[in-house]
C-alpha cells in the first residue's frame, strides 16, 4: 500500500487546479509544481477482486461460485473548509458460474484514509448488495466512499514549503538538486500525503489466493 517515492512525487506536486496554500514555484523557462491537500484515490494491490467458492473451504478452479471486480473508480474533493473531503465512487460488477434463480449476494468492502503511505488515519466498512436476476449471470451495484481528513495534517510546514519554491537559478550549485533528496523534505512531504483508498475487506485466505493465483 505503500506509494513508490517517484509515484508519491508526480501525484503530490501535480494537480489539475490551484487553489489558495497549493505550493507553486515561479520557473522562469522550467514548470509550475502544484501540490493539492485531496487525497490521492486508488485501490490497493491485491484487494480489487473478490473470489467466492462453493464449498466455502475449497479453491479449486471448478467450485469458484461468484468472481466480483472494483472498476471505474472515481473521486470529488471539497476542501473548502476546515476539513478536506473526498467522495469516491466506484463500479462492482460481479459473475456467477451458474444461471439459475434470483440470488442476493453481499460483499463487504473497506473505505481508508492512509496517511504517509502507512498510517491508517480513518476506516470505514460498507457492504455492496448485488442482485443477480433470474437466468442472469451478471450483477452490478455502484458504490461510495467518504473520507475527512484535517487541513493541517495535509498542509505541509511554512519551512518545507520555503525550501520547495524557493528561486532557483541556472548555474546554481543547488539549482540541479531535487529538494526531495533532502529527507526531511521528502518526510514532511510524505507525512501530509493522503490516499482514499477502497477495496474489498478480504479474509486472510482471499488475500492469499489473490497474491497466489
Amino acid at each position: 500500500m505503500k506509494l513508490r517515492l517517484a509515484a508519491l512525487l508526480a501525484v503530490t506536486l501535480l494537480s489539475a487546479c490551484r487553489h489558495a496554500g497549493d505550493v507553486t514555484a515561479d520557473n522562469g523557462g522550467g514548470v509550475y509544481a502544484v501540490r493539492s491537500a485531496c487525497p490521492i484515490p486508488g485501490v490497493p494491490a491485491a484487494t480489487g477482486d473478490i473470489t467466492l467458492f462453493n464449498p466455502p473451504t475449497s479453491t479449486d478452479s471448478r467450485a469458484i461460485d461468484v468472481t466480483a471486480s472494483i472498476s471505474d473508480l472515481r473521486a470529488t474533493c471539497s476542501d473548502a473548509g476546515n476539513d478536506v473531503v473526498s467522495t469516491a465512487t466506484f463500479t462492482i460488477t460481479a459473475l456467477r458460474r451458474d444461471a439459475g434463480p434470483a440470488r442476493q449476494v453481499v460483499l463487504p468492502y473497506f473505505n481508508v484514509a492512509l496517511q504517509g503511505g502507512g498510517r491508517i488515519a480513518a476506516k470505514s466498512l460498507g457492504q455492496a448488495v448485488l442482485n443477480f436476476p433470474a437466468g442472469g449471470l451478471h450483477a452490478f451495484a455502484q458504490v461510495q466512499g467518504t473520507v475527512r481528513v484535517n487541513r493541517g495534517a495535509a498542509t505541509l510546514p511554512a519551512d518545507v514549503r520555503k525550501i520547495i519554491t524557493r528561486e532557483r537559478k541556472a548555474g546554481d550549485p543547488e539549482a540541479a538538486v531535487d529538494p526531495l533528496s533532502d529527507p526531511g523534505v521528502r518526510a514532511a512531504v510524505q507525512k501530509a500525503t493522503f490516499e482514499h483508498l477502497v477495496g474489498f475487506q478480504l479474509t486472510q485466505d482471499q488475500l492469499k489466493y489473490n497474491a497466489t493465483r
